[in-house]
């Protein structure tokens, strides 16, 4: 028996806001917090008496004790930064617990029983260790969490399930209040499949405003660090000021920021500093600059030009800002659309997707495909002059890659009488592992002795999840090396690592691995010195080309080169017959 969609909440865990919304009655709801609000502020406060608050009470609690709050710590997870509050030490999945917490408390008041399981949203561009952040402060917040989703999918989500017949390229410009994401999708008849995916995990709405109290001290004489440090409350309560400013700015042309005084109070007599959509602008230039090296980025990889997308969602709270809209319309040429409100469209779609887990009557038509967000490989060594350096990465799945995936690798003994290899297994776009994430290693033993450049076959298995399962083998051999680095991306339990696992083995396609295509290829090798030089030339071509198929791990690129090496050997006058071989 399936479970309810009601059963499985739609979280989006924000850097400013957080949301919470359920699928009932076919089609997804957004839950009001016990202040009657649908968005509760990410922000965890310690009182005086060593009470912890959350959302509303603690965002006015930061104005006047801003060293007693915590906030935009979704910029932190999976890192080991800590947060000391009220002589108390938090991590950020810790304070990220707080308030999935408080949102799940929020539901079960709505629906009138205990919620478990979830599906919580994270920007596209967060790597494994962050996923992982993200999920461990689900399960300290009593969640099951059934699904990590990304931002912009679910945001197209909600358009999806509104819009089953629309058959069109769309980008979503995400920006939220700490992250920027883009993804750039296609969707026809129901089915959203990703293409690719960029952006920044530190560019937000919370930039902005900082720019904004920057350029409000620098016109008041004061440097806006040595201002944080040595009057903590002028600016926390100025942050509040050019917040509201900010957001006046999106419907008028000016707005007033009012400058409280060193105790970070304000009265009729404080001194105020106009600030006009113009000179907004000029302030966060080097912000809006930055927005378009993630958009150029998600083009770039899904070879598609700006006039080729037919539409430009915008999507997150800071979107809003004429600033950031006016970039957007001159980088497409295009008004973007904003049909449903971009602080809840997230959420939306996360319940979405709770519905399509629980195989939910109302979204049976509707498919979902995602891609992977960063380059996952190994590290390996290059010589340079008689001179071997370690340390530069080796890609196995490139970014952008619709997952599930597995894709094959062949590496190599660097030493004579090598019988050792370690696999190091980074995630990253750098071409040095350095600057990648280092997410595990395997260990491959019994290679036979021999000279340098004994083959090691690996293969990277990689699901929704966010499971990597890696796999080594030297040819020849029937010993498998294997490891499954889940514990760096999802925190499932080891029964649920085994099912997804096995659930993987059907993304697997490896044809090399049949003796019906190494008898294909040996047939072949022979052939070749028994053909004329021209059809020897396109022989050799066609058979590199399916032996190159064959490691692709994509059924119908090694399909097509089958067949192709096939019309080659009956063009080149010879019979082939699939019929195995004897001997031994």
């Amino acid at each position: 028996m399936s479970e309810a969609a009601s059963d499985i909440i739609g979280i989006d865990l924000g850097t400013t806001n957080s949301l919470v919304a359920i699928f009932e009655d076919g089609r997804p709801r957004l839950i009001r917090n016990v202040y009657g609000h649908v968005l509760t502020p990410s922000v965890v406060a310690v009182v005086d008496d060593g009470t912890v608050v959350i959302g509303d009470p603690a965002r006015d609690y930061r104005v006047t004790h801003p060293d007693r709050c915590s906030w935009g710590f979704k910029r932190w997870m999976g890192s080991d930064h800590r947060v000391k509050l009220g002589g108390r030490t938090f991590t950020p999945p810790e304070l990220s617990s707080l308030v999935l917490r408080a949102l799940r408390e929020d539901a079960e008041k709505q629906v009138g029983r205990p919620v478990t399981a979830a599906v919580v949203t994270v920007p596209a561009y967060f790597n494994d260790h962050q996923r992982k952040a993200t999920r461990l402060a689900g399960q300290l917040a009593g969640l099951d969490v059934r699904r990590i989703i990304n931002e912009p999918t679910a945001a197209a989500l909600t358009y999806g399930f509104h819009d089953r017949t629309a058959d069109k390229k769309l980008i979503v410009i995400d920006l939220g209040g700490g992250t920027f994401d883009v993804t750039l999708m296609d969707v026809a008849d129901g089915v959203l499949e990703i293409i690719s995916t960029a952006g920044e995990s530190f560019l937000g709405g919370e930039d902005f405003t900082d720019r904004l109290v920057a350029a409000v001290l620098v016109s008041r004489g004061r440097d806006f660090e040595a201002t944080e440090h040595r009057h903590p409350l002028l600016v926390s309560r100025l942050r509040s000021e050019c917040e509201a400013a900010k957001r006046r700015l999106a419907e008028h042309e000016t707005a007033v920021v009012r400058v409280p005084d060193e105790r970070g109070e304000i009265g009729a007599a404080s001194p105020s500093v106009e600030v006009t959509r113009a000179s907004f602008r000029k302030d966060v230039a080097l912000l809006l600059e930055r927005l378009h090296g993630p958009i150029g980025k998600a083009l770039g990889d899904g070879r598609t030009a700006a006039e080729e997308v037919d539409e430009v969602i915008l999507v997150g709270g800071a979107t809003r800002m004429p600033a950031v809209i006016e970039a957007v319309r001159k980088r497409f040429g295009r008004e973007p659309t904003c049909t449903f409100d971009p602080d809840e469209v997230v959420a939306l779609g996360a319940a979405v997707q709770g519905a399509l887990i629980a195989a939910d009557a109302a979204v049976e038509d509707m498919v979902m495909t995602d891609v992977c967000p960063h380059t996952l490989g190994v590290e390996i060594s290059k010589t340079f002059g008689g001179h071997r350096e370690e340390g530069f990465f080796s890609p196995l799945i490139h970014r952008n890659t619709t997952i599930p995936v597995s894709r094959e690798g062949v590496y190599y003994t660097v030493n004579d009488c090598q019988t050792e290899m370690t696999l190091r297994i980074y995630q990253g776009e750098s071409r040095r592992v350095k600057d990648n994430l280092y997410l595990g290693e395997l260990q491959v033993t019994g290679i036979p002795l021999g000279p340098a450049g004994q083959e090691v076959v690996t293969r990277f298995t990689y699901d929704l999840n966010g499971i990597l399962e890696v796999d080594a083998f030297v040819p020849g051999s029937r010993r498998i090396f294997q490891t499954v680095l889940a514990n760096k991306s999802c925190g499932l339990s080891p029964a649920e690592i085994r099912e997804a696992v096995e659930r993987m083995r059907a993304v697997k396609f490896y044809p090399r691995d049949e003796l019906v295509n190494v008898q294909l290829v040996r047939f072949c090798e022979r052939a070749v010195g028994e053909v004329s030089l021209e059809d020897r030339r396109e022989l050799e071509a066609a058979l590199d080309h399916f032996e190159h198929a064959m490691s692709s791990g994509n059924r119908e690129v090694f399909q097509e080169a089958r067949e192709h090496l096939l019309a080659v050997l009956a063009q080149a006058g010879i019979d082939y017959s699939d019929e195995p071989e004897g001997g031994s």
